[in-house]
C-alpha cells in the first residue's frame, strides 16, 4: 500500500460560509490492490485454527491467500496436520461456483489446495536449525520473491520457526542488501509467541514489521492478548462491556454451521471462537483500512509502535504510557482495555462472516450484500486526507453511498479518539453534528483535546480519526466503512 501523503486529497471547495468549507467531488475512487496473505497455521492442535481458515477462505475474493503452511506450536509440538486444512479447502470447492454469484475474484479448488503445504515438522528454534528446509518454508520463499509490488502479510497462528528456517536460509543464502530486502516484504502479525522462534526472529532481524504481545509459550499471557478481543470475554474473563452474543455456540450453530459444507467444518470451539482470526480481520477492505497502520485501529484490533521490556527494539505492541496519552488501550462505552479494540466492532465482523455463509448456498436475490461507502464523491475504501484550521468547519457528504440490494441504510459518524496518535502527535479536539445522518458537520475546536498534557503547550497540529458506519437494513445487517482523517492546525491557512 502507498504511504497516506500519497493517497487520496479531495479538493476543498469554499464559500458555505466563512468559517465552513465542503470538499469536492471531483476526486474519483481508487481501486487499491489486495493484501498477500500467507497463513502458518497448528491446525489440528484444537478447533480454532480450523475455524479461522473457513471464515479466511470466505474472503479469498478480497485476499490473495498466497500460502497456508501447517506448522507445529507448544501445543502440537511433534506433528503437522495439512489433512485437516485439506478438508475445509475440499468442501469449499464445493460452494465456490455459489460464492461467484455474489463477489468475482474467488479462486479455484485446485488453486488454494495447491498453495496448501507443511512447515518444519517439529518443535521450536532448534527444529528450524536441524532439519531441511521443509516444504512449507520453500513455498514461503518463493511467495516473498515473486515479482509483486506488493509486500506479504504473515498470519502466524502457531509457531514461528517455518519462518525462521526461511529467514536462516535467506541469510546465509544471499547478500545482506538481498536479506534486507527479503525482510523489506515482510509484514508479521503474530497470535502471541506459541514458540521461541519468535523472540529470536524479532531480535535478529530488527528492521522486519512485527505485530505481537511478546509472551511465554505456555499460554500464561494469553489473558491481557488485544487478540482475546475476537471472543475471549468469559474463557478469559476480560471482556467487560462487551456483547457476547454473537460469539457464543449456539449462534455460531445457527448463523455457520448449519449452513451447508463449510458449516459442517466449523467445530464447537473448547475454550474460545476463532483465536487467530484476528490476525488477517484487518486486511479485510472494509474501509478501516488499517494495513500498515496498526495504529488506527480496525476490526484486527489497535496497536502501538514501542519497545517492550526485554525486546531489543520497538515492534507494534500493547501497553504505553497513560501520561503522554498514548497506550494501546480503547475505551468504550466506559469500558476501557486492549480487548476492546476489537470486540467494539464484532456484532458487524460476525454478521459479515454469516453472511458470507449464506452466501455459500443461497442465491443471490436471497442473501444480503454489503453497502458501498462515498464520502464526498470519492468511492473506495481508502481514507480521506482534510486539512481544517481550529475554529473551522468541515462538511462530510456520504451522498452516492448505496446498497447493492436497495436496502435501507443507516449512518453513523464517530470521532475514533485514540486512532492514530502518538506521543508526538496530538488528538485533535473535534465535534460533530448531525452524526446519524448521511451528510455530519465536524467542527475543529482546536488541535489538541482538553485532556492534553497541562505542562506541555497545545502543538500548532494534532489529528482526529473521524469514522463513518453505514449499516444497511438486511439480515444479518452489513455494516462498511470510511475513515477521514483530519489534520487540525491552529493557526495559518487551511488547505484547499
Amino acid at each position: 500500500m502507498k504511504r497516506l501523503a500519497q493517497r487520496i486529497l479531495p479538493a476543498l471547495l469554499v464559500g458555505l460560509a466563512s468559517s465552513t468549507f465542503i470538499a469536492g467531488a471531483q476526486a474519483t475512487a481508487r481501486i487499491e490492490p489486495r493484501v498477500r496473505l500467507f497463513v502458518l497455521t497448528d491446525i489440528g492442535n484444537e478447533p480454532d485454527d480450523q475455524m479461522s481458515l473457513v471464515r479466511l477462505l470466505l474472503y479469498a475474493n478480497e485476499i490473495d491467500i498466497e500460502g497456508i503452511a501447517a506448522v507445529t506450536s507448544t501445543w502440537q509440538k511433534e506433528k503437522v496436520s495439512p489433512e485437516i486444512a485439506r478438508g475445509v479447502i475440499a468442501s469449499y470447492g464445493e460452494v465456490v461456483a455459489n460464492l461467484r454469484l455474489h463477489a468475482p475474484g474467488y479462486p479455484d479448488e485446485s488453486e488454494m489446495a495447491a498453495r496448501l503445504t507443511s512447515g518444519v515438522s517439529a518443535y521450536g528454534l532448534a527444529a528450524a536449525e536441524r532439519e531441511p528446509l521443509s516444504t512449507g518454508t520453500r513455498a514461503f520463499i518463493d511467495a516473498v520473491d515473486r515479482p509483486d509490488t506488493r509486500p506479504l502479510w504473515v498470519a502466524l497462528w502457531g509457531g514461528a520457526n517455518t519462518l525462521a528456517q526461511a529467514l536462516m536460509h535467506v541469510r546465509s543464502t544471499r547478500t545482506p542488501e538481498q536479506l534486507a530486502a527479503f525482510v523489506s516484504r515482510l509484514r508479521v502479525y503474530s497470535i502471541s509467541d506459541q514458540d521461541d522462534a519468535g523472540p529470536w526472529i524479532r531480535r535478529t532481524f530488527p528492521g522486519l514489521f512485527y505485530i505481537a504481545k511478546p509472551s511465554s509459550p505456555d499460554g500464561g499471557e494469553y489473558a491481557s492478548a488485544t487478540w482475546t478481543g475476537i471472543s475471549g470475554d468469559r474463557f478469559y474473563r476480560n471482556g467487560e462491556g462487551a456483547d457476547f452474543s454473537t460469539v457464543t455456540n449456539e449462534w455460531l450453530e445457527q448463523n455457520v454451521r448449519a449452513k451447508g459444507p463449510m458449516g459442517k467444518h466449523y467445530p464447537r470451539f473448547l475454550f474460545i471462537m476463532e483465536g487467530d482470526t484476528p490476525s488477517f480481520l484487518g486486511v479485510i477492505p472494509n474501509g478501516l483500512q488499517t494495513v500498515d497502520h496498526p495504529n488506527w485501529g480496525g476490526w484486527g484490533g489497535r496497536y502501538i509502535l514501542r519497545q517492550p521490556y526485554g525486546e531489543t527494539r520497538p515492534i507494534w505492541t500493547q501497553g504505553g504510557d497513560a501520561f503522554p496519552r498514548v497506550t494501546s488501550a480503547d475505551s468504550v462505552n466506559g469500558h476501557v482495555s486492549d480487548q476492546a479494540t476489537i470486540w467494539r466492532w464484532r456484532t458487524a465482523f460476525q454478521h459479515d462472516f454469516a453472511a458470507r455463509m449464506d452466501w455459500t448456498t443461497k442465491p443471490y436475490a436471497r442473501a444480503n450484500h454489503p453497502p458501498l461507502v462515498t464520502v464526498n464523491g470519492v468511492g473506495g475504501v481508502e481514507p480521506l486526507q482534510l486539512e481544517v484550521k481550529a475554529g473551522e468547519s468541515v462538511t462530510l457528504d456520504a451522498a452516492g453511498t448505496r446498497d447493492p440490494d436497495g436496502q435501507a441504510l443507516s449512518y453513523r459518524w464517530f470521532n475514533y479518539a485514540e486512532a492514530g496518535f502518538t506521543a508526538d502527535v496530538a488528538p485533535a479536539d473535534v465535534v460533530i453534528e448531525r452524526s446519524a445522518t448521511s451528510r455530519a458537520r465536524v467542527t475543529a475546536r482546536a488541535s489538541c483535546r482538553p485532556d492534553w498534557l497541562h505542562y506541555r503547550p497545545c502543538p500548532a497540529t494534532g489529528v482526529a480519526h473521524v469514522i463513518l458506519a453505514v449499516t444497511d437494513a438486511g439480515t444479518p445487517s452489513l455494516t462498511r466503512y470510511r475513515r477521514v482523517i483530519l489534520t487540525v492546525r491552529s493557526s495559518g491557512r487551511s488547505s484547499k
